[in-house]
């Protein structure tokens, strides 16, 4: 089969490649569409840690299935799917709770660290267990599968903090999680959603997507716009999806006494963060890693149109041209969000 592997850092190769091996409870797909994550774009240079070449990297993906393992029960040859991209066990203490994201032997497909190399779905083929599939319905497109992650990510997000009908939400960071959580706060009955970002494009998108107010980090006066529209005292809750110093001090110090901070982004390992402002102010801290089961209910939003997928995809480009495009998002090219790649 042809893959596109990081060959060594910022080296891609588009080649043949071992067609992967299938267990019994396994499924072989052909992969229709993969897009290309933003951990995917800071793994490429070895800054992660978590792309350690030669991988095939790509966990944002959909397809048919080619051929199921003998103990493979409700998919069979032919079956339009996506997949969970966390590889968990199911027995776990943590999976028996329903909180597959946390499992003690959790990998992710398209990552090689020290502990494991997994190859992903930037490929013609990839096999994954079954007990991580989706059905699609002929509602969704393959294109539209592939983008079904990092909205599960942003929903995942959602159910882990404290917002309710008509609060004020502030969410600092409008990248592509950031835009996602804007949409399911308006689903959501969100009463008034503040974006924060410093590129005026992603702002648009924000108010695109239900954002009442958006302002510029680096040029408002962020914390006094949003105490000025919440009678001085702050946000509800807020929503960090960057990860960095900076954006969670902005984050802590724009929620109210007694509200809440989701904290989503992760791009730095260790941040500063006030500690009194969030004890004396007894703000809940709410971690979000992945998604936990979510991928139904956003397969569902997406067929039934009330969260507009379509407007993140920039390009659907061959996997041959992978490389270029790489090379693109990593240099941030203004107006380019999300490139899927088929094989």
């Amino acid at each position: 089969m042809k893959a596109l592997i990081l060959r060594e850092y910022n080296q891609f190769v588009h080649e043949e490649a071992a067609e992967p091996q299938i267990g019994d409870s396994d499924v072989l797909i052909r992969v229709k569409a993969c897009a290309i994550c933003g951990s995917d774009v800071h793994g490429m240079d070895g800054s992660s840690g978590r792309r350690i070449p030669p991988i095939i990297m790509g966990h944002e993906a959909s397809g048919v299935i080619e051929k199921a393992g003998s103990r493979v029960a409700g998919f069979r040859p032919g079956d339009r799917v996506t997949f969970d991209s966390t590889i968990f066990c199911g027995d776990c203490f943590f999976c028996r709770r329903g909180e597959i994201n946390l499992c003690d032997r959790r990998k992710v497909l398209g990552v090689s660290c020290g502990d494991y190399r997994l190859h992903g779905a930037f490929a013609e083929l990839v096999a994954v267990p079954a007990h991580v599939l989706y059905p699609l319905g002929d509602g969704v497109s393959f294109e539209q599968a592939a983008m079904v992650e990092p909205l599960s990510v942003a929903f995942h997000a959602l159910k882990r903090s404290a917002v309710s009908l008509n609060d004020t939400a502030a969410v600092i960071g409008a990248g592509m999680i950031g835009l996602l959580i804007v949409q399911l706060l308006r689903v959501a009955g969100c009463g008034r959603i503040v974006a924060v970002d410093l590129a005026d494009e992603r702002l648009a998108l924000a108010r695109k997507f239900g954002a009442d107010t958006t302002l510029r980090s680096d040029r408002d006066d962020v914390i006094g716009k949003i105490m000025d529209l919440t009678g001085g005292r702050g946000a509800d809750a807020a929503f960090e999806v960057v990860g960095a110093t900076p954006t969670t001090r902005l984050a802590l110090a724009a929620v109210r006494k007694g509200g809440s901070l989701t904290l989503v982004g992760n791009i730095k390992p260790m941040i500063e963060a006030p500690l009194q402002t969030a004890v004396l102010r007894q703000i809940t801290l709410y971690g979000s890693c992945a998604s936990a089961g979510e991928y139904p209910a956003c397969l569902d939003l997406i067929a039934a149109g009330k969260v507009d997928i379509d407007s993140f995809i920039s390009a659907v480009a061959p996997l041959s041209e992978g490389a270029s495009w790489f090379k693109r998002l990593y240099a941030a090219e203004p107006g380019l969000l999300k490139v899927i790649l088929k094989p």
